[in-house]
């Protein structure tokens, strides 16, 4: 076979899976690599989407890390919201899946009932959360005074804002209850057999059976989590607003956080900067601390998910 025989096969070849690739890679560049390279461009830019952008080297950087003072807390917000949020619902969602596949009678009720909550709309479930747990006439308060328990300010009160977000998330537990139900189903049950002839009791088989069958389950939920989570938007600002007495209106601005920035993250400070002061430098800046700590967690867990399979196997 001659060489321009074969460099033209190859040329085929390359064509070839370039047209099979074409969908992946239209969308890659227009869906991530084109924002991505916007945005580092636009947080080294002076640019309010009216007038031509005007470079200002690290000013938006500086205004944001040094000026800005909403930035701080919504940094240790969201990453609050990362380690106790994702943590709670994994755990949550994983108790949840091995107590309805040992349940015998009403499974499938069981499985709805904590399914349900998790089709409902994040602004109707906000909007009920937060008069469920409203200080002063929700019926949870009522019941835990009534009981003769402490009675939270929840959405009111800064030490408690967060754990009411953290409770409404678990109550949507449903999509987690789902996946941890499938991946334990799929354990061999001839290793739970060896197990319990070997007189392994039960916390000893789901550490050494369990766990390490559905640990690229877990690593998948807490993966997503992290990611969901960096982006969470909808539900602190609007149970802000609804604690506040702000429902919103034709000219009112709300300014997110309430109480006393106790509900601020960073996706909130990119939405407040870039579409409601017009400072698209810095809404780029944040944008961009949100990627690093997005591919951070990730590439931490990803290095963690190789050590617990060396140790399932």
């Amino acid at each position: 076979m001659s060489t321009h025989t074969l460099r033209s096969k190859r040329r085929a070849s390359a064509l070839r899976n370039a047209a099979f690739m074409s969908p992946w890679l239209i969308g890659f560049g227009v869906f991530f690599a084109y924002p991505l390279v916007s945005t580092v461009y636009f947080s080294f830019m002076k640019y309010d989407g009216f007038r031509p952008p005007v470079f200002d080297g690290l000013d938006n950087w500086t205004y944001v890390f040094s000026d800005y003072p909403m930035f701080w807390p919504a940094l240790r917000n969201t990453l609050w919201l990362v380690l106790v949020m994702v943590t709670c619902r994994v755990a949550f969602g994983l108790g949840i899946g091995l107590l309805i596949t040992k349940i015998k009678t009403g499974a499938g009720i069981f499985r709805t009932l904590f399914y349900l909550p998790y089709l409902a709309p994040p602004v109707a479930a906000t909007l009920a959360f937060v008069f469920l747990l409203n200080p002063g006439t929700g019926p949870v308060n009522s019941i835990l005074e009534a009981i003769g328990l402490p009675t939270p300010g929840w959405f009111t009160d800064p030490t408690w804002s967060k754990p009411a977000l953290t409770a409404l998330a678990l109550w949507g537990i449903g999509d987690l209850m789902v996946i941890f139900m499938a991946a334990l189903l799929d354990v061999p049950k001839e290793q739970y057999e060896a197990a319990e002839l070997d007189g392994a009791s039960a916390w000893q088989r789901f550490r050494f059976v369990t766990l390490p069958c559905i640990s690229p389950i877990v690593m998948f939920a807490v993966v997503t989590g992290v990611i969901q989570t960096m982006q969470y938007y909808t539900q602190p600002l609007v149970a802000g607003k609804v604690a506040s007495g702000v429902i919103g209106g034709s000219g009112v601005q709300f300014e997110p956080g309430y109480p006393e920035q106790s509900t601020l993250t960073l996706p909130q400070l990119v939405y407040n900067l870039g579409f409601q002061r017009f400072d698209y430098g810095a809404a780029s800046v944040i944008a961009l601390v949100l990627f690093v700590f997005s591919m951070v967690f990730t590439a931490f867990l990803m290095r963690r998910r190789g050590g617990l399979v060396q140790e399932g196997d």
